[in-house]
């Protein structure tokens, strides 16, 4: 059974930083590009980042320059590192695995003044 499991979410004032891991399990991430997701109420789910299997990062144009996407294969581990967090970054934020399908539970951001 895959399964991706989502942390790191939590309240973080405007400006502040949060982390986020994503670990699989049932499945090694080492072939796959991975990719963070995020849905605010009422928008649809858009794609923040992207990190190909060779570790090559790709940015939505409303985090680059704040998010950064990383990997560990020997953990099985994505993550979403994110600074200079706005009001727009409030979200539900989800580890996707594009090629297979699988997504995450998701992962609660609230970022508040």
């Amino acid at each position: 059974q895959v399964q991706l499991v989502e942390s790191g979410g939590g309240l973080v004032e405007i400006g502040g930083s949060l982390g986020l891991s994503c670990v699989a399990s049932g499945i090694s991430i080492r072939p796959y590009g991975m990719a963070w997701y995020r849905q605010s109420p009422g928008k649809q789910r858009e794609e923040v980042a992207h990190i190909t299997n060779l570790g090559n990062p790709d940015y939505a144009d409303s985090v680059k320059g704040r998010f950064t996407v990383s990997r560990d294969n020997t953990k099985n581990t994505v993550y979403l590192e994110m600074d200079k967090l706005k009001s727009d970054d409030t979200a539900v934020y989800y580890c996707h695995l594009p090629t297979r399908g699988y997504w995450g539970q998701g992962t609660q951001v609230t970022v508040s003044s």
